[in-house]
């Protein structure tokens, strides 16, 4: 049986688009700025989970401009408190933050904000919410100059569109100097994140940039910022900063206990659907 994960390597393709395309640049443009309101609630969407884990993993989905989809901040309850896996964008924070604190986050209670990548639509309230619930945040030190800088190019590559975009995002994506931030920890491939009460360990899935990571928990459960989408089904994500790298992190995942993938834009699902058979 053929590897769902292999046969989606034919959908990957370069983080910038061909100049020639507009509509795929101006798509690209519209995920660098990132004006994003908040559509709803906390909720596991994935109809297939338990009861338990729905309680245990709430997705907060933050609506793109123009119809573009969405992006997703993942809240895990762990021992003693709580672990967020990326922050969405500033634009919406106050109406972010109350539902944080309505599904339970309280300052010292949210044990480590983990940052899949750089990204200002992942990272944009990362130094604000460290700041006020008195943590920690986490990501890898291959993506730390995005975040340091405010430059969502940094250690990528850099053409005449990148340099545009890399120009225009901050300020369509509300990311100033106010959301730049020294993350306080490097993670890599392997570390567990058991000290902070998570049964989980990260891995490195470098590809849409050189720092992502994803985080995989002893349930089975993936979390993979953006290697993988679901906005129209499974799929590989389409936007990489090196295709062959992303090829890479996708073989990685083969044989590894992974039951259901939460990806950064889209619902999340099982990982069967990668295939199509269970």
């Amino acid at each position: 049986m053929r590897s769902g994960i292999s046969v989606l390597k034919q959908h990957v393709s370069p983080l910038l688009p061909d100049p020639s395309c507009p509509r795929q640049a101006v798509r690209l443009a519209i995920l660098a700025g990132k004006h994003f309101t908040l559509t709803c609630r906390g909720t596991n969407e994935l109809a297939t989970q338990d009861a338990a884990k729905q309680g245990r993993i709430r997705t907060f989905r933050l609506s793109l401009p123009l119809h573009m989809g969405y992006v997703n901040c993942y809240l895990v309850q762990v021992d003693a408190g709580y672990v967020l896996i990326d922050t969405g964008s500033a634009n919406k924070r106050a109406e972010f933050e109350r539902e944080l604190e309505s599904a339970g986050c309280q300052p010292g209670n949210v044990r480590l904000i983990v940052l899949t990548h750089g990204d200002f639509d992942h990272s944009g309230n990362a130094a604000y919410l460290r700041k006020g619930f008195d943590t920690k945040a986490a990501m890898h030190r291959d993506d730390w100059g995005m975040v340091e800088r405010g430059d969502m190019f940094w250690n990528r590559r850099r053409g005449i569109v990148q340099r545009l975009i890399g120009a225009l995002a901050p300020m369509l994506s509300g990311f100033g100097k106010g959301e730049r931030l020294i993350p306080d920890l490097n993670i890599e491939d392997g570390d567990d994140l058991s000290t902070y009460g998570f049964d989980a360990k990260v891995l490195s899935v470098p590809g849409h940039s050189r720092g992502s990571v994803a985080i995989l928990t002893a349930a089975g459960d993936l979390f993979c910022g953006d290697l993988f989408t679901n906005t129209e089904e499974p799929a590989l994500n389409s936007v990489m900063d090196d295709r062959e790298a992303a090829r890479e992190s996708a073989d990685k995942l083969k044989g590894m206990k992974i039951i259901t993938i939460y990806p950064g834009h889209g619902k999340p699902f099982r990982v069967e659907l990668l295939t199509g058979s269970s």
